[in-house]
């Protein structure tokens, strides 16, 4: 038994040089991301052996050393556990990705666990290690007390948060994408669900599951031309077939994200994925209204729009959009979100309750056959 889970964990085999192969008739093989090593991402998107970035804590790829205890997130592919390292009585995350569910997409998959161990940035959530399990890659990672904001908004805050508070988040999130963009890294999935807050406010960026590199042996590649994302959050250019895209991708779906925050959903996101893909390439970008939006300031606004440009060559970067006057008074989202985060269940009782909530939802529109149009 892996802990509470009563599930299996099998046994990591070692591969030629320390990696770690498919189990069971996996072919492929994929790297352990040591949590002792030292190193780090280059420029051009190439692993620094000898850097002197700060290591994380050292942590086992022995999956007995690791209890699973509730579900915490879950995804298509994966659930997220809290769960408890036993050697040091830590309590981490464990990312279980299920690889015989992701066919075609194990080098995302690889890139992910390899990326996530080089991250060296206080917004950015880091892997500590990773290893297969029988048919799973586990994840091992710092456990986000609060879990994401998206989760806060379905809780307690369904018509979004406050500005002051939005400002905290979204400046936290924008650095973590200034960082990672000149890393050579295009997120490709930032919403309200990937970003986690901890118990003091602090704000990490996570879920590399589709992120992708823009470089390539050194050399900086122009664009990328695969469709990848969550519909509601995509920009136009990743949605029309041959066009490319680049790291401004990411900052139409920040825009998309800062609407999210502020309403407590995402523009379009009561309509299907087609929908949602024809109303993103045909109707005018979605923005704050400046008669609805009235308790948002001006400054705010106006980044918005920024950000949702349809032409992706007149959309700032993250290090320009940084220096809006919006961010420069926005304070540390310890001290904006002091107060908000008391008096709430456990993350994994608000995962269950949301859970249910959906099942039941589900259920209500198959019996009383709602569907889609």
């Amino acid at each position: 038994r892996a802990g509470d889970t009563g599930q299996r964990p099998g046994r990591a085999r070692r591969g030629v040089g320390g990696e770690l192969r498919w189990s069971r008739g996996h072919r492929r093989a994929i790297g352990a991301a040591s949590g002792g090593r030292r190193g780090g991402m280059g420029r051009n998107g190439s692993v620094k052996r000898g850097a002197a970035a700060a290591a994380p804590p050292s942590f086992t790829v022995n999956p007995a050393d690791y209890r699973l205890m509730e579900e915490v997130g879950y995804g298509a592919h994966a659930v997220v556990y809290r769960a408890l390292f036993l050697p040091r009585n830590q309590t981490v995350a464990v990312k279980c990705l299920d690889l015989d569910q992701l066919n075609n997409n194990i080098d995302e998959v690889q890139r992910e666990a390899q990326i996530m161990s080089l991250i060296d940035h206080p917004n950015v959530i880091r892997a500590y290690c990773s290893f297969v399990v029988e048919h799973s890659l586990w994840v091992i990672m710092p456990f986000m007390t609060e879990g994401s904001c998206l989760h806060l908004m379905k809780i307690a805050y369904p018509e979004g948060f406050e500005e002051p508070v939005i400002a905290s988040i979204l400046k936290e999130t924008l650095k973590a994408l200034e960082y990672l963009h000149r890393q050579g890294q295009i997120h490709r999935d930032i919403k309200a669900g990937n970003i986690l807050i901890d118990s003091a406010g602090v704000v990490k960026l996570g879920d590399f599951g589709v992120s992708a590199c823009m470089f390539d042996r050194g050399d900086r590649q122009r664009s990328r031309n695969t469709f990848v994302g969550t519909p509601c959050w995509m920009a136009p250019e990743v949605l029309q077939p041959g066009t490319g895209y680049n790291f401004k991708a990411d900052i139409w779906s920040f825009g998309i994200t800062a609407l999210e925050l502020a309403h407590g959903h995402a523009p379009f996101s009561k309509y299907p994925p087609m929908k949602v893909l024809l109303m993103t390439l045909q109707n005018a970008p979605p923005g704050l209204d400046y008669d609805r939006d009235r308790r948002f300031s001006k400054a705010f606004k106006e980044m918005v729009a920024m950000c949702l440009v349809k032409d992706q060559t007149k959309r700032p970067t993250a290090e320009k959009l940084l220096k809006h006057s919006f961010f420069k008074t926005a304070k540390p989202p310890e001290s904006t979100m002091k107060g908000m985060l008391t008096d709430l269940p456990p993350l994994w009782e608000r995962v269950k309750a949301l859970q249910v909530t959906t099942f039941l939802l589900l259920f209500y529109l198959k019996n009383h056959n709602v569907f889609y149009i």
